[in-house]
């Protein structure tokens, strides 16, 4: 499995942004998508995650009422559409699949590469 993640940028506080997750290579491991995000010196955190096929989704606290994870399987692309941002969701964020349903990066398999997200105030 392969992802590439998009859509990143500089943003005002109270702003929102889309990000975008390409997937290429799914096998029956490819469970669950997720987004994490790791801001510097700090670990990677879990954001969202989504059940590739029937599309059940959990939202970290920090991010609840204001993300919202989807996926088109179509297009085998995942999203996190991101509003009401605030200065501490600056981060990298990456996306992420694995087989089993976890909020733990060491439980996903595979990694996109990141994209930077920064929220000014």
């Amino acid at each position: 499995v392969q992802l590439q993640a998009s859509g990143g940028g500089l943003v005002q506080a109270g702003g929102s942004l889309r990000l975008s997750c390409a997937l290429s290579g799914l096998t029956t491991r490819t469970n669950v998508m997720a987004w994490f995000r790791q801001a510097p010196g700090q670990d990677r955190e879990f954001v969202s995650r989504i059940k590739w096929r029937e599309g059940n989704r959990v939202y970290a606290d920090a991010v609840k009422g204001r993300f919202t994870i989807s996926r088109d399987g179509a297009r085998r692309m995942v999203y996190l559409q991101m509003s009401g941002l605030k200065p501490e969701d600056t981060a990298v964020y990456y996306c992420a699949t694995g087989p089993v349903l976890a909020t733990t990066p060491d439980l996903f398999e595979a990694w996109g590469q990141g994209t930077q997200v920064t929220v000014s105030s």
